[in-house]
This record gives structure tokens, C-alpha cells and sequence, in this order.
């Protein structure tokens, strides 16, 4: 069965066109590493929640949008072996850039999840 990445972020709305671009560079690198696809979603109807909400769980601030995406990998071990070969890329393609994501990481939520329906 795959294995599933997931990742929520907040983004604030005025980079949205810098975090697309760093995001089609992250799906060329994650896919050459083993990944069998890559989903990034901008958040269009994402309402607050009274007790839980994606907004909440990334403490979305005004001027923000919460992204949504995932990573598809053949099983655990190439989703282990392959990020850890990304972030090297990312660092090689990124340099110094890599301090300045367009994106809060201390506010990013992401797990690993195994795959139990696929239809």
C-alpha cells in the first residue's frame, strides 16, 4: 500500500505566486527521489471552527491562506529515504535561500500516514 505525506500551511495571501513557484520545484525534487505524485491545494473555502478547523490548527493570521497538500510515495521506506535525499536537493537548488521559505514552518503541521482505502 502507499504511503501518504500530509501538510497544512499557512501562507500569507501576497506570496501566494513565490510559494506556487517553490512548490513545483519541490514536486520535480520529491518526485525524482520516489514520490509517484505531488498536491498542493490553495485553501478557497476553509471556514473557522468553533472547536477544531485547519485555520486553528496552523493559527492562521489575517492576510493568510491555509495550503493544503500531499505526498504519494510507494511505501514508508522510500518516503523515509527520499525526503531525506529532498531536503538535500532543496538545500543544493535553494542555497541561502532556504532561511527565507514563503511560508511560517513553525506553524506547519504535517504526518505520515499509511494508506488503508485507495479507490
Amino acid at each position: 500500500m502507499t504511503y501518504v505525506q500530509g501538510f497544512l500551511v499557512p501562507v500569507r495571501n501576497e506570496d501566494k505566486e513565490k510559494y506556487t513557484e517553490m512548490a513545483k520545484l519541490g514536486s520535480r525534487i520529491f518526485r525524482k527521489n520516489g514520490a509517484t505524485s505531488v498536491v498542493e491545494c490553495w485553501g478557497a473555502d476553509v471556514p473557522d471552527g468553533k472547536v477544531t478547523s485547519f485555520p486553528m490548527a496552523v493559527k492562521l493570521e489575517e492576510g493568510e491562506t491555509v495550503v493544503f497538500s500531499w505526498i504519494v510515495w510507494p511505501d514508508a521506506e522510500t518516503a523515509k529515504t527520499g525526503m531525506d535525499a529532498s531536503m538535500k536537493d532543496f538545500e543544493t537548488e535553494l542555497g541561502p535561500d532556504m532561511a527565507n521559505m514563503p511560508f511560517d514552518g513553525m506553524r506547519m503541521m504535517w504526518g505520515g500516514f499509511e494508506t488503508i482505502v485507495e479507490d
